[in-house]
């Protein structure tokens, strides 16, 4: 059985203030919940203070990026290492605002993927196809070239600590969400993609989460899909109640 994983991630949202309010809001929501991996991803500055208010309660803290070395000369930028003493276990890595606004490659989030997995800590490797891309018929070959070009060199045990998120860009921030069926097929490709790449065992294990406009209403829906394991969800992650009903979905 694949645990279910969802994920909140925050974007460029929230001062200190805002993420204790809302940490303080959502515990009482899901304190009972045992069967969902519930992770949340703020910005850097709130990243230890997040963390210091979830103690206790089994949620993870992921950071929204890495870069690929420990330490030097690079300006703006944070390790793995710095990540893991801030108090992160998850990192999200290349997601499509990532790769449109800051023109990551498939290289340098191998890159990163790498450094992420290597300090320690469990990478949601992000993968999905514009809407051109869609239109144009290209969405498995951009899905096989971002899971060949992000996982090149990964070894089978680094799957211990690999999630995919599957993003239809088309559908992030822009309240179109995929079908269910448009969703378990991106899904199924990639379960085998993944299968031809690495074997059955590390396919059947993998959690693929879907991300694009999840919200409370669709959830449901979403996750009675037979390979989809969870969500990566955005602005419904932002208000606590909202992220609650879509953590308790199953209820």
């Amino acid at each position: 059985m694949r645990k279910p994983v969802i994920a909140g991630n925050w974007k460029l949202f929230k001062t200190s203030e805002e993420a204790v309010d809302f940490v303080n809001s959502l515990l009482p929501l899901v304190n009972d919940i045992n069967v969902v991996e519930i992770v949340l991803a703020p910005v850097f500055t709130v990243l230890s203070t997040v963390k210091k208010f979830v103690e206790g309660s089994g949620i993870s803290i992921a950071a929204q990026d890495c870069f690929w070395e420990d330490e030097g000369a690079y300006t703006g930028e944070v390790s793995p290492k710095m990540l893991v003493d801030a108090g992160c276990t998850h990192v999200i890595i290349g997601h499509s605002e990532r790769r449109q606004f800051f023109f990551e490659t498939d290289d340098t989030i191998n890159r990163k993927l790498k450094a992420a997995l290597k300090g320690g800590l469990t990478a949601i490797l992000c993968i999905g196809e514009t809407l051109s891309e869609r239109e144009a018929g290209e969405t498995f070959a951009v899905l096989e070239k971002q899971i060949t070009g992000g996982l090149s060199g990964i070894l089978n045990e680094d799957f211990d600590h690999v999630i995919i998120a599957y993003e239809p860009v088309w559908a992030i921030g822009t309240g179109k969400t995929a079908t269910e069926d448009q969703a378990q097929e991106a899904h199924l490709f990639i379960r085998n993609q993944i299968s031809r790449l690495f074997g059955g065992n590390i396919s059947d294990k993998l959690r693929i989460l879907y991300g694009g406009s999840v919200k409370p209403e669709n959830i449901k829906g979403l996750m009675s899909m037979p390979d989809i394991d969870g969500a990566l969800v955005g602005g419904a992650s932002l208000n606590a109640r909202s992220f609650a009903a879509i953590i308790r979905y199953n209820e």
